[in-house]
């Protein structure tokens, strides 16, 4: 593979992790406005267990206390044509991503933001409840 292949490679994967994090950021709201709104897609359970499932991910990572693997991959290609972080020779798609996705906080400070999050997450399956089959009157509309 080469060095432009590895550094297109590190800035998909980045992008992905982003897409990712946006999901699991804005996702909770999106269902509490969707059950509002009446969206059906929000109460489908493969909207439902895919942001459950990867924020538990997150959280079980967290307490762990490792990184993600998505992080490490991406470390491991930018480290393998000598770029160590944002501005070293990073796009500026890359570099801005990177920006908006990493912050500088202590370890515990995201474990507890983590874990709050989940368990609303997980609350929430309560109050908006998964629909696995739609009724007679949704298969009308």
């Amino acid at each position: 593979m080469t060095d432009g292949q590895m550094i297109l490679l590190a800035d998909v994967i980045l992008v992905l992790h982003f897409c990712i994090a946006i999901f699991l950021t804005y996702g909770l709201p999106v269902i509490w406005l969707g059950a509002w709104r009446g969206w059906k897609f929000v109460r489908a359970p493969w909207f439902r267990y895919t942001h459950a499932g990867l924020m538990g991910f997150v959280v079980l990572e967290a307490l762990a206390g490792k990184l993600c693997p998505l992080t490490i991959w991406e470390a491991t290609l930018r480290r393998a044509v000598g770029q160590d972080g944002p501005g070293d020779g990073q796009g500026f798609i890359a570099h801005w991503v990177g920006r908006l996705l990493f912050h500088d906080f202590e370890p515990w400070v995201f474990t507890v933001a983590y874990v709050v999050f989940f368990l609303a997450v997980l609350g929430t399956f309560f109050f908006v409840p998964v629909r696995k089959k739609l009724n007679k009157r949704e298969n009308a509309s």
